[in-house]
């Protein structure tokens, strides 16, 4: 489930409890959670309602003015009409824990060896070679530089180089702004320790 940076940030200040969606069936159930650009979010309800009967107490916590704002904002109904508007409560779960992960610069060898062998995964599964320890080298050249920019200095598609870049996230090796990335502490304590070569960079345009 996406929410938007500024619902994201209501439901972490508490502003904001709720969500409202059309859908054929649900796409989060109770208890789920996912990462928000403010944290990881967590699903208290999921239940059907009446769009036209929706409170004005709950537009409102969803970050509305009035229902019909809120209406307004539904995708609309499917042509068969076999969907439904759901009311999802919502509740901040805490800091994203890629947060911490990426602080974290004590890498022990035993840490080392064990991002080597994720690394290493990750290329093998690759369609189009090895990539970590270019993509890593790549962003510590080029911080805050925009990701099509530095998806063309290797010859990729913007979207499949973001995709990427997001498992290095996973691994806390990565982080991204508002425009690009740049390489975490942990990062640069992992391509300080690791003995896999690491690649020169090409420059940008």
């Amino acid at each position: 489930m996406l929410l938007p940076p500024k619902v994201a940030h209501g439901v972490a200040d508490g502003s904001v409890t709720l969500a409202f969606r059309r859908w054929r069936r649900p796409d989060v159930g109770v208890g789920s959670e996912f990462r928000t650009v403010a944290g990881v979010v967590r699903v208290t309800s999921v239940d059907v309602v009446d769009e036209h009967a929706v409170a004005a107490a709950d537009a409102a916590a969803a970050g509305f003015a009035t229902p019909d704002e809120l209406r307004r904002r539904l995708r609309p109904p499917a042509d068969d009409g076999d969907d439904r508007v759901y009311r999802i409560g919502l509740e901040w779960a805490g800091e994203d824990p890629r947060i911490a992960l990426r602080n974290a610069t004590d890498l022990g060898p035993e840490d080392v060896v064990d991002l080597d062998r994720r690394l290493e995964r990750l290329d093998r599964a690759s369609s189009h070679g090895p990539w970590t320890m270019l993509t890593l080298a790549l962003v510590r050249a080029h911080p805050h530089r925009r990701a099509p920019d530095l998806a063309a200095a290797v010859g990729r598609e913007r979207d499949p180089f973001k995709i990427d870049v997001r498992k290095l996230k996973n691994l806390g090796l990565t982080e991204s702004f508002d425009v690009g990335y740049a390489v975490s502490p942990r990062g640069a304590a992992y391509l300080a320790a690791t003995t896999r070569p690491v690649p020169e960079p090409p420059p940008l345009g």
